[in-house]
């Protein structure tokens, strides 16, 4: 625990503090963790400390944690879920998010995790509160506790007619404990709060503008800050001359090794006096593949263990699953195919580009750097911070504004350190916010990939084998869901020549679209209905469940117009179930691909918020079209040649069909998350679509890049 936190917690004030720890940790321990000055029994557990919950003598309620809210609207569903265990109206619980002075560590938003491992935390710390706050109040009256309840905020005690506030049976003292595990949950069949469709928390102050995002943030004396780019990717600077820089209206130009920028009162003084400077470059040395020939380079590329390259954040590569004798089961199949499947690098796009705000501030103890920002990882960015200026733990906040969407790409802190470099040169605060161009050059991408598929199945359509290689695009999901006995599933990593890493969905977007179509290539090979295949295939009864609820609803199976075609694919992950089915028109004179319908059914376990769970599946939706459709980055020689959005098609409105989700409430399985994997279905089924109205089977994304090769 930081001495800023023990500082966080004297500034509570009186009321129940509730620890929210995780593993073994003991109340004992967490007493030493916040009083240093304690005696005797094992180390303060400080790192099993997964959020803090307040609950204060004015009856106001605050929730400590780090996860981040960026746009898909947990600071309202784990609210919900706080308040319905501690029985207090949502509107009471105020929720810090992301702030690293004041929240527990947290290592950060993505995954979908949020829902499935910070969401039973809360409820846990609700009903702890909510009992510890019972026994207060059958110790104050001298009752039984069995007699009391708990409701809106207050413990009520029907038989004599007293009610006491959350606040009033504090008395004034602060109260420290960690989560009961006697503390009974509520069921999700009796929920109240959540479970509903409650607005989201700020929802007002976004929509009318007053919301501060990242690159709103101001501070006294703020300055604004350019960065000097590279003309390529891994070009060295071999000299600068910044001499006409300085004369620009009060610019200051900062240098720091091969980082040169420049910070100005005015953000247009800033790119006047970026301008103005004059540097020479050496390119990175040897060939470099280009967009048109990486994936013969991505198969035929393997770095060496020990060299820390390829694969990308969180794409390491492991030991082939193996299960049965897929070799042999490929020589005894009625019927065997091999196809490969690519995926093209793409970028996210964020509302928001990156955005940082710097300040540097002395006290006592040295400098300290207080640094706003938008990121899925401020604790992440935090140790980016401390190494790249050598600073300890307690001297360096990172504060994280509800920011503007992030889809993955937002787990690094190079703007926050650029801010921090600019600010610490210019002695003044400084906001750095990317431009559009710099987003697509400068930040990384989802990897591309090669996925060669050989499969064998029986006459009736049983599939026997499943080979599956994945070159360089990821793990994720990359084992098949059907019922194979012989499967051999293997990713390889691979040197990338563009900087890759996280994605909504990570690899199973890619691992989806390789299965899910080749699955359909499989059931029309033996001339059966795609779904028919696949339910014969599928033996997990939830994932047969949405494939079925998504065709019932679709309407799989009635006849479609000349030119239209229909698909349908899935998958699981991330202990979310998708099925999503697309009716397409294809125009075979332009190419053009228009989507007509879609139908997605999901199910996570019990809904926490409905709408807000429809959001985040409409919005997969809509980002799956370009991914599957259009989205591509173009390079060569290490230059990103559509570096702006009039070069490089995102979904438009125009492209948006009228898609119904279909939301399956499990209220008998725990909920999860659901950033991810709406998205798997929509690539698939588009492509399986495609075939279905033309006879054109396109095995690369995205599929119709410029419009559908129709010759």
């Amino acid at each position: 625990m930081t001495n800023s936190r023990r500082d966080f917690l004297k500034t509570l004030g009186s009321g129940i503090a509730i620890a929210l720890v995780t593993g073994d940790a003991t109340a004992q321990g967490l007493h030493r963790a916040i009083h240093p000055g304690a005696s005797g029994g094992a180390p303060a557990p400080t790192d099993q400390i997964a959020a803090w919950l307040h609950v204060g003598a004015d009856d106001s309620v605050t929730v400590y944690t780090g996860k981040v809210e960026v746009g898909q609207g947990i600071r309202t569903s784990l609210a919900q879920e706080l308040a319905e265990e501690l029985r207090v109206p949502l509107a009471s619980v105020h929720m810090i998010m992301g702030d690293t002075d004041l929240t527990p560590y947290d290592m950060g938003t993505f995954g979908s995790m949020s829902t499935p491992r910070m969401g039973p935390i809360l409820r846990k710390a609700g009903a702890s509160a909510r009992e510890l706050l019972i026994d207060l109040a059958a110790a104050k009256w001298r009752v039984g506790r069995e007699t009391l309840t708990a409701q809106l905020g207050a413990v009520v005690d029907r038989a004599h007619g007293r009610r006491a506030t959350y606040g009033e049976l504090t008395a004034g003292r602060l109260l420290v404990e960690t989560m009961r595990d006697d503390a009974p949950l509520t069921p999700a069949s009796a929920w109240m709060t959540a479970g509903h469709s409650l607005p989201r928390v700020g929802a007002r102050d976004v929509v009318t503008g007053r919301h501060q995002y990242p690159s709103d943030i101001t501070r006294p004396g703020m300055l604004h800050g350019k960065v000097l780019r590279a003309p390529s990717i891994g070009a060295t600077m071999q000299s600068v001359d910044a001499s006409d820089a300085a004369s620009v209206n009060d610019a200051i130009v900062v240098q720091d090794g091969q980082f040169v920028g420049v910070a100005a009162p005015r953000t247009a003084d800033a790119e006047r006096a970026l301008i103005s400077i004059r540097a020479t470059w050496a390119p990175a040395p040897g060939p470099q593949p280009s967009s048109l020939d990486v994936y013969d380079y991505l198969k035929r590329t393997r770095p060496a263990p020990s060299s820390g390259r390829g694969g990308g954040e969180g794409f390491g590569g492991g030991e082939p699953f193996v299960q049965g004798d897929v070799d042999g089961a490929l020589k005894s199949a009625a019927h065997t195919l091999a196809r490969t499947y690519t995926v093209a690098y793409i970028a996210h796009v964020p509302l928001e580009p990156r955005a940082a705000v710097a300040e540097w501030t002395t006290d006592d103890k040295g400098p300290k750097l207080t640094v706003w920002t938008g990121t899925q990882r401020p604790f992440g960015v935090k140790e980016e911070l401390m190494r790249a200026f050598d600073l300890a733990d307690d001297r360096v906040r990172v504060i994280m504004p509800d920011t503007g969407s992030g889809y993955g790409g937002k787990h690094t802190g190079e703007c926050a350190v650029e801010a921090a470099r600019l600010a610490r040169g210019a002695r003044q605060p400084v906001s750095l916010v990317w431009t559009r161009e710099e987003e697509f050059r400068w930040a990384y991408f989802r990897p591309a990939g090669v996925i060669d598929v050989n499969a064998g199945m029986t006459a009736d359509g049983t599939l026997t084998a499943w080979a599956f290689d994945n070159y360089n695009s990821g793990p994720a999901a990359i084992r098949p869901m059907y019922a194979i006995t012989n499967q051999r599933v293997e990713y390889h990593p691979s040197e990338s020549p563009l900087r890759q890493g996280s994605y909504r969905g990570l690899a199973a977007t890619a691992n989806h679209f390789a299965r899910e179509m080749h699955v359909d290539e499989m059931a029309r090979l033996v001339g059966m209905d795609t779904l028919a295949f696949r339910l014969r295939n599928l033996a997990d009864e939830r994932l047969r469940a949405v494939f079925q609820t998504a065709a019932d609803r679709f309407g799989w199976g009635k006849p479609r117009a000349e030119g239209r075609g229909v698909g349908i694919a899935g998958g699981f992950e991330k202990g979310g179930y998708i099925a999503t089915a697309i009716e397409v028109a294809v125009d075979r004179t332009s190419g053009s691909v228009k989507l007509v319908r879609g139908v997605s059914a999901f199910d996570c376990g019990a809904v926490v918020n409905p709408d807000i769970l429809r959001n985040q599946i409409e919005g997969a939706f809509i980002q799956g079209i370009g991914g599957a459709l259009f989205e591509a980055i173009d390079f060569d020689h290490g230059v990103i040649r559509n570096a702006h959005l009039a070069q490089y098609r995102v979904p438009r409105f125009s492209d948006v069909p009228d898609v119904e989700v279909v939301l399956i409430d499990r209220k008998d399985q725990t909920p999860m998350g659901a950033g991810e994997t709406p998205i798997f279905g929509v690539a698939p089924a588009i492509g399986a679509a495609i075939f279905d109205a033309t006879g054109i089977r396109v095995r690369q994304l995205p599929m119709a890049r410029g419009g559908l090769r129709t010759s």
